[in-house]
């Protein structure tokens, strides 16, 4: 059976493609053209084909529900900074200020710092505090 026809999914996480419905059921549709007449797809193999698709991207709906939801944790979690003192590593220096802004950038948080002497320090993610006062 050849899949050259199939185009690769728009869509991709952590460097893997996904399969949409349109190349599954490009996929089906090239099985059921190739498949010998005399000896036609299991009924039971082609429901758990669709089954499976379907959990696919019930699987694939839910992971992005809940990448929103974490990223909406993290800005509110990230707003409950404001107003303290924090230390941060900044280019492998480290730093101590009060928050004093929060902006979004993407789906992550990015923090103002005001040090205690020098200029303010902006974009700072939330992965670059270590410790909260």
């Amino acid at each position: 059976m050849a899949l050259n026809s199939v185009s690769p999914a728009s869509s991709a996480t952590s460097g893997q493609a996904h399969i949409n419905q349109q190349d599954f059921l490009k996929i089906l549709l090239t099985q059921l053209n190739a498949q010998d007449p005399l000896k036609p797809m299991d009924n039971t193999a082609f429901v758990a084909q669709l089954a499976q698709f379907s959990q696919l991207a019930q699987t694939q709906e839910l992971k992005a529900s809940v990448d929103q939801l974490l990223a909406v944790q993290t800005a509110v979690q990230s707003v409950g900074l404001l107003n303290h003192v924090v230390s941060i590593t900044n280019g492998g220096a480290t730093a101590t200020g009060t928050v004093i802004d929060i902006s979004v950038s993407g789906n992550a948080p990015v923090l103002t710092i005001h040090p205690t002497t020098g200029q303010d320090i902006s974009g700072i993610a939330l992965k670059q505090v270590f410790d909260i006062r």
